[in-house]
């Protein structure tokens, strides 16, 4: 596994990483993680390597060009690397592993071109846009499989000129620990039992469309007097959000519960009514698939992950990306409580359909036809380009 941040930095990517290393781990597999960092960082797992990079302030992103010498000879004696972004650590793999002849799996996990929109604003839309449809179809074409978590997100990548082969295989969430997990006191959060309770799980970042999603819920609150909202997680607009609920007049109906550890989130989930979100930027969410798998109807807006998931009116509500139409989802699912009982029985048979040890599967399926394929053996001028590599490192 080739990713540009690992832990402790959180995020669906980290998270999907390590989920699916744990499960190939478990099927006997021996996975390796490399990435950038400390390395004296300790890790609550084997394997993960780090080489040397700058720090970008504190972003808790680390920027590196190369990996040390001893991550890149081991990486070379892998079966089958899999990429997870793919500027850095995709130029690195091409690099390093294409010519030896390992098999190179590409994930796209990540609207970059919305990410440029929200993160580079003084850059016009179509710039960075134009930039992907010249990157992503050259990457793509030297890659050995492309998979999109989602059919939305593998029909941007064909409209981003992406002409090679793209498999759809869904992103997958240990499901156990969600389906029956003891709900944190309600009381603890100064919620009431009889409160119908709206969780959103995830970073406090701008790409969240977060305060779009306040401004809705803002608007519920003020005429459904029973309705709290809670927010689990922390991130750069946490301070923003929380003058926001301050001056909204409905505050103190508004919860920060901040970051909490990863094992306690099915606890809080399971003491919620439904999950909600206003990102446009995911592609697949295992924060959606998690709320799925508590029993919780999720209301979204229309975008590739969250409309390839949820069934408008079935497992929960997909609004235009419109401020008036998405309050409306709200209210409704706030006063049918009947509804929301039918709802959340369909959303834990939807979650079934994502479970680690079924996706992981056919990612494994995927690695083993891969490397059955004929390696070619270095060339000559790979062997001096090693030894150039080795000298500069």
């Amino acid at each position: 596994m080739m990713v540009d941040l690992y832990k402790p930095h959180v995020s669906g990517v980290t998270h999907y990483v390590s989920l699916n290393k744990r499960a190939l781990e478990q099927a006997g597999h021996d996975v390796f993680v490399f990435t950038f960092g400390r390395a004296d960082a300790v890790d609550d797992e084997p394997n993960v390597w780090r080489s040397p990079g700058v720090p970008l302030a504190a972003t808790g992103y680390t920027l590196g060009f190369r990996y040390a010498r001893a991550a890149r000879k081991l990486l070379q004696t892998m079966d089958i690397v899999h990429v997870h972004h793919p500027f850095l650590s995709g130029r690195l793999a091409l690099a390093y592993c294409r010519p030896m002849g390992i098999p190179i799996v590409f994930t796209h996990h990540t609207r970059y071109d919305l990410y440029a929109q929200v993160y580079l604003p003084i850059l016009p839309d179509q710039l960075g846009y134009s930039f992907l449809q010249a990157y992503m179809p050259a990457f793509c074409r030297d890659i050995n499989l492309v998979i999109a978590p989602s059919e939305g997100l593998a029909a941007i990548l064909r409209e981003m000129g992406v002409d090679s082969p793209v498999e759809v295989i869904p992103n997958g969430v240990d499901l156990a620990p969600f389906r029956s997990p003891a709900p944190i006191e309600r009381a603890s959060l100064g919620l009431h039992e009889d409160d119908v309770v709206l969780i959103f799980v995830g970073r406090l970042g701008v790409e969240k469309n977060l305060a779009f999603l306040m401004r809705a819920v803002v608007g519920v609150l003020g005429a459904h007097p029973r309705v709290r909202l809670v927010l689990v997680g922390d991130g750069p607009e946490r301070d923003n959000l929380e003058d926001r609920a301050r001056l909204s007049g409905v505050g103190d109906r508004i919860t920060f519960a901040g970051l909490v550890p990863y094992a306690d989130v099915p606890r809080y989930l399971a003491a919620s009514d439904v999950f909600v979100t206003a990102s446009r930027t995911e592609v697949h969410p295992l924060s959606v698939i998690e709320a799925l798998a508590a029993g919780l109807p999720v209301v979204g807006i229309d975008s590739p992950g969250v409309s390839d998931t949820i069934v408008d009116g079935q497992n929960g509500f997909v609004a235009q990306d419109d401020l008036a139409a998405f309050t409306a989802k709200l209210s409704h699912i706030v006063i049918d409580e009947e509804l929301r009982r039918r709802m959340a029985a369909a959303a834990r048979q939807t979650a079934e359909a994502y479970d680690i040890e079924r996706t992981s599967a056919q990612v494994e399926a995927r690695y083993y036809e891969l490397v059955a394929r004929p390696r070619p053996r270095p060339g000559r001028w790979q062997r001096a380009w090693n030894r150039l590599l080795d000298r500069a490192a």
